[in-house]
Order: structure tokens, then sequence, then C-alpha cells
């Protein structure tokens, strides 16, 4: 899984102008005002062959006990908690304050690997001026400069030096490795009842309060023949109300399950409809590239108006989840759960297919012949030849000239053709397109 790193210090410092050079964003907002960050904020991020996980988080306040400074510093300390890294972040122009001494002591008992960054030290990389932070008894400062991406990439070399770099993942296309099926949805949803219906015994604790799993558990099972390796994940909760640090895993474990699997069985609760938190979290599983099934549990509960207003909602609310399979199931009373099976098995499938060049390519020139692309003023774009360019998420990769002009539409146009040609249900499909530099175009040599 995914290295998890936490941004901490005292407000102001530059945590949010880290976390945006390191995610290459400006998810977090930035501004000369303390305390603007209050929830904890996550992003993906990677440098050189890894992929890891920041967190930014408010200014911590750890001695503040009550009002907005005692959610913000819940947040904090939930954000340690969860890390696998800590990088303690400092103001090489305030100087060592009296709250960085509070933070320091705080994160010395939290028994996390801890780096201690000195921001804002542009030019100052052998200035007297840092040693000082020794004083914190945190380790070697590491000057750095956010805003001008001075020492970042030493630092996050060095926080993730107990991380090996992860080899390319073949599991996918392996018949023998087990098909890694993460079950997700909101708290409460019957993820945990699922899975124990599945193995026929009490594996996982199910009980009817929301939250009651705290962490992606996996567990191996067998069926047909078949290895599966069953994650049942913590519930995604809204942002605002993930506070106690007990929830610690509810969001980053569940994040990095959704990545990690091959295929996501995403359940909804028929009592309660789709709500804006089941597409958060069908968004994950799409943005992921993971094949997905869609699953209503508890469908017995609810009359015949409910249903049809419910299949509804899911067209409405998942429209971008068109490709997955839509089942109704009651893992109470162990209802639908066949079909669930085989439409994990087609997703899976779909997901790992293989397409030769030769076929992606005649499939291309007959889409072409069938519907041109759309003119973009005196030039058309011109489609030559196709190929696959990965799986799971399969991807095909289109080459030609001017294909920075083809339209969206004409875009799902050709993932309408290879769909159809070769059946892919349940999984994304990506197409990409690779224009040929035109040699007479001087202004980009």
């Amino acid at each position: 899984m995914k290295p998890v790193i936490a941004l901490v210090g005292r407000p102001n410092v530059g945590k949010s102008t880290l976390f945006n050079r390191l995610t290459k964003s400006r998810d977090a907002i930035v501004a000369d005002y303390a305390g603007l960050t209050r929830d904890r904020h996550y992003g993906d991020a990677k440098q050189g062959g890894h992929e890891f996980i920041v967190i930014d988080t408010g200014g911590f306040e750890p001695e503040k006990p009550t009002g907005i400074v005692a959610m913000m510093a819940r947040q904090t300390k939930a954000a340690v908690a969860e890390a696998d890294a800590v990088i303690f972040v400092v103001d090489a122009r305030n100087g060592v304050s009296g709250q960085d001494h509070d933070i320091a002591r705080y994160l010395r008992g939290a028994n996390k690997r801890v780096l201690l960054c000195v921001n804002k030290a542009e030019g100052l990389t052998e200035s007297p001026l840092l040693a000082e932070f020794h004083e914190l008894g945190m380790g070697e400062p590491h000057p750095i400069s956010a805003s001008h991406g001075q020492g970042i990439r030493s630092l996050i070399d060095a926080a993730l030096v107990e991380f090996p770099v992860p080899e390319e993942d073949e599991e996918a296309t392996d018949e023998n490795k087990p098909i890694r099926l993460a079950v997700a949805g909101r708290p409460n949803v019957g993820k945990s009842t699922l899975i124990n219906t599945w193995l026929g015994e009490e594996r996982l604790v199910a009980f009817d309060q929301p939250g009651t799993t705290r962490d992606a558990i996996s567990v191996p099972f067998e069926r047909a023949g078949q290895q599966f390796e069953l994650i049942d994940t913590a519930g995604l909760r809204r942002k605002g109300k993930v506070f106690e640090a007990i929830e610690k895993f509810s969001v980053v474990k569940t994040l990095q399950a959704i990545s990690d699997a091959n295929v996501v069985l995403l359940l909804i609760d028929a009592t309660q409809g789709v709500s804006d938190q089941d597409a958060h979290i069908a968004g994950y599983v799409l943005e992921a590239g993971r094949a997905v099934v869609i699953a209503i549990n508890k469908w017995d509960a609810v009359d015949a108006y409910q249903r049809q207003m419910l299949e509804r909602s899911v067209e409405q609310r998942l429209p971008f989840l068109k490709f997955a399979e839509v089942l109704h199931i009651s893992a109470i009373k162990r209802q639908g759960l066949a079909p669930v099976w085989k439409a994990i098995a087609a997703a899976h499938a779909s997901a790992v297919r293989k397409m030769s060049t030769p076929v992606l390519t005649r499939l291309l020139q007959e889409a072409v012949q069938h519907q041109a692309p759309q003119r973009s003023g005196a030039f058309r774009p011109k489609l030559r030849y196709a190929h696959q360019g990965g799986q799971n998420p399969p991807i095909v990769v289109i080459h030609g000239t001017g294909l920075e002009h083809v339209t969206e539409a004409y875009k799902r146009f050709l993932e309408g053709r290879v769909r159809e040609h070769f059946k892919l249900v349940g999984t994304p499909l990506r197409i990409q397109f690779k224009s040929a530099r035109n040699p007479f175009d001087t202004d980009k040599v």
C-alpha cells in the first residue's frame, strides 16, 4: 500500500504550500493568514518510483483545550495516527517558539518517525540560524523552501527511505494470483455482513452502529477454484464528521484499499438511497481506474415505489459508472449473491483483457469511416493507428496528427466502439492520444 506522510506544524509555517508542491496541485488554500486550514486534506504524490499519500493539517496547538482550535488539534492527531512518517514543519524566519516545543513534545510521545523540516530557508542552507532547531530534539533539520521548491526532493527521499520502490504490478494479469476484491461503501451499509455471509462465519465484526470497522481487513477466500482476497474497508464518512482519532483509518485505508484492489464492489443502502458520499466513493473508484460492480443492499427492505426511485437515482447520481452492472441483494438474507460473483468475474476479465494492435487499428479505421472527427479550422484530426497501453484499467493509445483537437464527444464515440467489440463491462476504459510532431512547425523546435 502507498505510504502516508502527514505535514504537521503551528499555523502559517507553509504546510499547505508544501502540500501543493508535493501533490502538484492547488488543492490546499494558501494565504498569509494563520489557521486557514482546518480539516485534514489528502492528496496523491509521486517522486521517483515512489507513490505516496500526503495529509495537510491545520495549525496544531496541542495545549489548547476548547473551540475550533481544539477541533483542528483533533484532526491533526488523527492525521499523525494514520501516518507512516510525519514531517514537522517549522519557520526559519521566526525561529523556535514555545508552540514548536509543545508540538515536538507531542510527536515524541506519538511513536512515529518524524522529520524536522525548516521551511522558508532559502539561502540559509549553511546558516548558523538552523542550529537553534536542534533544541527541539527531533534530529537533524532539513532546510527547504516550499514556495521555491528547494530541498524538497532530499526531504521526501529521507521520509521514504524505509519504503522500497514497489516493483511493477503483474498481479492483474497473472492467473495464479488472487483477485483483490475491495468491498467499499458508506458506514453501516452492510459490508462486513456481506463478507461474513460469503465466508459462512462471523469473521468480521458486524454491528448495527456506523463505523464499527476501523481498518481495511484482508481475508483469503476461494470460490469455484478462483482465489480471492476480500478486503473489508472502513466506511467513508463525510469529511466534517471524521474527528475522532479512533476513526483514523476511515479515509486513508479505504482509499489505499480501493487503489490496491483489482475489483471494487460498491455497496449502496437501499433504505437510504444514493447519497453524495456514495458519489464521492464512486469518484475515488473511477479515478483509481478500478473495475467496479454496484450492489444495492437491503433490497428486501424497500417497496416497489422506493425501488423505482432508487434505480432512477443511480442513473442520475452515478452517470459516470454507467459501464458498471447494478445488482440488487440482501446480504443478511443471502439473496441475489450468485449474480454478484458473475459480475465480479466479468468485470475483472474485462479489466485485464488483451487487445491486439491490428484489431484496435482496424476498429479505429472503421470508426473514422463511419464518422470522421470534427474539423478544427482548416484541418481535421487524422487518427492513424492504435495499440493497448495498459491493463486494469484497459488503456488504448491512438496515434496520429492534430489529435489535440479531438472532441470529448468523439472520444466517447471511440470508447463505445471499443467496448462493444471487446465486450468490456464493469471497467473504465481510458483513451489516450499521441500526436506526431509537425516537422514544419519551427516554433516547437
